[in-house]
């Protein structure tokens, strides 16, 4: 977490550290029009300059008490030790969501939530990413060789790229089948879109409205969501059917029963599929759309990387993912800079306190692991790319509370191993045999709708490694 000057002095000697790019951290006072609108253009810029340095930030938008935590400690006794009270969603992603993911896992509370979460998390859980990783190493290779045939310096859209490479993952282990890339990249356009079109701020709930008064969605959103839907509908029919393949995630969803034995309905079914599948590869997508963005722009620690993966000697499993333990810093260092969901909101179900905050009951508080990550007082040049941070042979891991990329307590991401694995796992593989060059003249910018991408696209040149063109 915090890196001594030996180290600093020592990294600077191996190459210049890198600050990738982040948004315009304003030092003026913003009134509540203006922040609505940086707000519903992207989620992160909303905080100033010196909200980075504050432990608590509140303040109110129409009827509607926000208070924003920024400390490690204040992050536990929000997440950990008042989650009944703090267990909700806010109105804002439950509305925004619900349309995609029902009454899914990551937006659902109670006694649904609870009962959900008993169903899926033994499903998949860090115990059975071993059974798992045959398919991410199938789909990396056939990823690998796909990029082959493209030839030396073509240009791809890494973003779209690593969208469909995780999405073919996960919905081979949802679904036990290929899906094939026309589909792939239909579900991953259909999520994309909905992302672009879904209205950032509920301005309902400013005023304090219900939930049962019904929220807008935009014509552009609903056809998004038809897209997603119709394709997953169509596989669940086939299981459904009972044509399916019974060692699929699904087929274990429908054989699955909750705590007071009943089987899931099938809407219910759905829903989890899709939060499964949008949480297997949104995020990792993400991850690794910037991982290879920050590795093209820091010589230092690709050589490293380079380093580490070459001494292999042989295409990377699921055996060496612990012994890939730079690259997986290398991960872990882009989840810090770049998690790719920011800002993680709740909604009090009833009166709480938070350190010396009075959190009133329908207030919502927010936890933005996006800027608790860059904060100095936790770790030593926030902005900089150093993966060694996260390097276990030299420095102490962050605090539990400090590094949340995945959330964190009772609601933490209960595929985030998955993610992890998968990440690793694509990233040594694919870096074996290419060095990626961001296109000249691309300017990248962190944009954040219901995730935090790296812009619309990220057009990226592939370039053949030069030991691997001798090997060949």
């Amino acid at each position: 977490m915090k890196l001594g000057p030996r180290w600093h002095s020592r990294i600077e000697r191996q190459g210049s550290s890198f600050v990738p790019p982040y948004p315009h951290r304003r030092t003026d006072p913003a009134n509540t029009f203006e922040l609505v609108r940086l707000y519903r253009n992207s989620l992160i810029s909303v905080f100033s300059k010196r909200d980075y340095k504050r432990d608590v930030i509140s303040t109110r938008f129409g009827l509607l008490d926000v208070h924003t935590v920024n400390t490690v400690d204040l992050v536990k006794e929000a997440l950990h030790v008042h989650h009944e009270t703090l267990q909700a969603k806010t109105p804002q992603m439950r509305h925004a969501l619900k349309p995609l993911l029902g009454d899914g896992l990551f937006v659902s509370d109670r006694e649904t939530w609870a009962s959900r979460r008993a169903v899926v998390s033994p499903i998949i859980h860090a115990s059975r990413v071993k059974d798992f990783a045959p398919i991410m190493l199938d789909v990396v290779a056939e990823w690998r060789d796909s990029w082959l045939a493209l030839g030396d310096g073509a240009e791809v859209d890494v973003l779209a790229e690593m969208a469909e490479l995780t999405a073919e993952i996960i919905s081979r282990t949802v679904f036990g089948r290929r899906l094939g890339r026309e589909f792939t990249a239909e579900i991953v356009r259909g999520f994309s879109q909905y992302q672009a079109h879904v209205d950032q701020l509920d301005v309902l709930s400013l005023i304090r409205a219900p939930d049962w008064i019904p929220r807008f969605q935009s014509r552009a959103a609903r056809r998004a969501l038809r897209r997603v839907h119709r394709v997953i509908d169509d596989i669940i029919e086939e299981f459904a059917q009972g044509r399916g393949d019974e060692t699929a995630v699904i087929a274990q969803l429908f054989s699955s029963r909750d705590a007071e034995g009943n089987k899931l309905t099938r809407e219910a079914i759905r829903n989890e599929a899709i939060v499964i599948f949008m949480a297997g590869h949104e995020t990792t997508a993400n991850t690794l759309a910037w991982a290879w963005y920050l590795l093209s722009q820091s010589e230092r620690v690709r050589t490293k990387f380079h380093t580490e993966i070459d001494a292999l000697g042989h295409l990377p499993g699921f055996a060496d993912v612990r012994e890939l333990i730079y690259t997986r810093s290398i991960i872990e260092e882009t989840l810090r800079l770049y998690p790719p969901v920011p800002i993680l909101g709740r909604q009090a179900l009833d009166d709480t306190q938070i350190g010396d905050t009075f959190i009133r009951k329908g207030s919502v508080v927010m936890i933005c692991p996006f800027m608790l990550h860059r904060k100095r007082s936790i770790y030593s040049r926030p902005d900089y790319f150093i993966p060694e941070r996260f390097d276990e042979r030299i420095a102490k891991r962050p605090e539990k509370y400090a590094h949340i990329p995945f959330a964190i307590g009772p609601r933490i991401c209960p595929g985030l191993m998955f993610g992890l694995t998968e990440a690793i796992i694509s990233l040594a593989t694919l870096g074996q045999q290419f060095d990626i060059d961001l296109k000249p003249g691309h300017e990248v910018q962190p944009v954040c709708r219901l995730t935090l991408r790296p812009g619309a696209t990220l057009p990226m040149l592939l370039r053949r490694r030069q030991a691997q063109r001798k090997a060949a």
